[in-house]
């Protein structure tokens, strides 16, 4: 997924209230949060596992 997208989805279903900047999920991206693709993607920016974000997502739930 591209970090694009899991910024809309935060958004959309107000998973986080107020939304996460892009800088915050690309700290997540390297601090190892979120599994992505290797290093940055040089095209497409930060690509992201989806079970990752779900996992991360379901963490939420449990604090």
């Amino acid at each position: 997924m591209r970090l694009g997208e899991i910024e809309r989805l935060i958004k959309k279903h107000r998973i986080i209230t107020p939304p996460l900047s892009r800088q915050t999920l690309i700290k997540m991206c390297e601090d190892g949060t979120f599994e992505t693709s290797g290093s940055r993607a040089t095209m497409v920016g930060w690509l992201v596992f989806e079970d990752s974000f779900l996992r991360w997502v379901k963490s939420l739930d449990q604090t």
